[in-house]
């Protein structure tokens, strides 16, 4: 069998740009049509809604989705047959009355998630590893594709002044150049989507320079990409005292963006730093408006958030698990899936930019992305252990067990055993008495698609 991507790698650049241009046109073609900019003034109009306008959409296509899942999909339908020939009289019409569905269940059997009489040859099928590694495949509808990359041209880009007309630059953790490649170019350019994208996984200290001049040889506009990736591109062209070109924003995705991080990047880039979330599954979607607030999309899905250990609702402003029931997709509908993602929804009802999309107080990290101490607690996000002025490039929490957490670190220059003890401290301040051992390394490993994992605990995902 044909190695593609080996193939791929054995070109000379240009027919690598080529290649990943005839890509990009078909992406193109399958995201963007007429009706395009129909559907992105849509999604603006409905930032304006009042909470009673959107209480009748979401009620009326909530309704949709619930009746077409439990009577289309095998999965569900089984479910439900099940339950009623048990003289169970539960509703499929409430929400509340549909279990959490664990990732693994539609990891396992995909086929059963997929709606009867769909011709899978004119859908669109995907696959992602997530932080995790594990395959998950996912067949969606090209109108359903249509209308998030609609959303997502008028809150991702549109709120920042930007286009996908513009040119631009994505950090991501495709293989567009060799591992073992160690001269440039360590990128693409796509001309069907005017992007240039960069390799995450040769982001050393002498290859920075390339990159920069590669952004400016392009003229990109904005950047797009991982975080931890987007962070060790500014800290390294910081300590290098490089000159670096102003960019009109940066937008973090598929990781969690860190105060420490957004600093570097926003005054390396001399640039606005935004964050955004999503999920492959097309369940949920935040972005972040102008004024620090992660805004959901409402049109994508509806967000949950439960309890660890039960599926009662949280109250707001209550870290808990991410439940998400998926409202454009009828090829694969996903009811109240378990992205494994944990977070909170805030109990603010307005912004002060306008927009009347509620808003998603925070991201704490994967469910076995969270620290468990001695008696019990759940501790999410560390970044405040890593603040600015500790000399360190990036960092990887690790826990063991309940008795010991090993840290990984790439130090910068300046690295001091005061350092190490300060580190040590902020770490200790906030999971107790639990034995810490830190460990210098070259490069924190990556996740098979090149994203970094700042938290992972082997007792949580026990």
């Amino acid at each position: 069998m044909v190695d593609l991507l080996s193939v791929y790698h054995s070109l000379p650049y240009p027919f690598r740009v080529a290649i990943a241009s005839t890509r990009g046109f078909q992406l193109r073609w399958r995201r963007y049509k007429k009706e395009t900019e129909k559907l992105v003034e849509e999604a603006l109009v409905h930032e304006k809604w009042t909470n009673a306008q959107w209480e009748i959409w979401r009620e009326e296509h909530l309704a949709l989705i619930l009746n077409h899942a439990a009577t289309n999909v095998p999965y569900y339908r089984d479910y439900w047959q099940k339950l009623h020939r048990q003289n169970n009289k539960k509703s499929w019409s409430y929400l509340e009355n549909w279990p959490v569905l664990p990732k693994d269940e539609m990891r396992n059997n995909p086929s059963a998630f997929i709606a009867d009489h769909i011709n899978l040859c004119r859908q669109v099928e995907e696959h992602t590893s997530g932080t995790t590694g594990k395959p998950l495949t996912i067949w969606k509808s090209k109108d359903s594709i249509r209308q998030w990359y609609a959303l997502f041209e008028g809150r991702w880009r549109g709120w920042y002044g930007l286009s996908r007309h513009d040119r631009w630059g994505i950090v991501g953790g495709q293989l567009v150049t060799p591992f073992s490649q160690n001269t440039p170019p360590f990128w693409v350019w796509n001309f069907g989507l005017n992007q240039l994208y960069f390799s995450s996984y040769h982001l050393a200290p002498q290859n920075i320079s390339a990159y920069l001049n590669a952004i400016k040889k392009y003229k990109l506009i904005y950047l797009l990409g991982y975080a931890s990736s987007l962070y060790s591109l500014a800290q390294l062209a910081l300590e290098q005292n490089l000159d670096v070109p102003a960019l009109k924003a940066v937008i973090s995705n598929a990781e969690p963006l860190y105060q420490h991080q957004r600093e570097i990047i926003a005054k390396v880039f001399q640039c606005p730093v935004f964050d955004t979330y999503g999920l492959s599954e097309d369940v949920c979607a935040a972005s972040e408006c102008l004024h620090g607030n992660l805004h959901l999309w409402p049109e994508v899905g509806v967000t949950e958030i439960l309890n660890e250990d039960s599926d009662l609702a949280k109250p707001a402003g209550n870290v808990g698990r991410i439940i998400c029931t998926g409202l454009l997709n009828q090829t694969m509908p996903l009811i109240r899936y378990d992205v494994g993602d944990r977070g909170f929804l805030s109990a603010q009802t307005n912004c002060a930019c306008g927009c009347t999309l509620p808003i998603l107080g925070g991201i704490e990290g994967r469910k076995d992305d969270v620290i468990i101490t001695k008696d019990g607690r759940y501790i999410g996000r560390l970044d405040p252990v890593f603040k600015s002025d500790l000399p360190i490039r990036e960092a990887q929490i690790i826990q063991e067990s309940l008795n010991l957490i090993r840290v990984l670190y790439v130090p910068a220059s300046g690295f001091s055993d005061e350092a190490r003890k300060s580190l040590i401290n902020r770490l200790q301040e906030r999971v107790g008495d639990i034995q810490i051992e830190i460990e210098a390394v070259d490069q924190i490993p990556r996740t098979s698609n090149g994203k970094f994992r700042a938290v992972i605990s082997n007792v949580s995902s026990k």
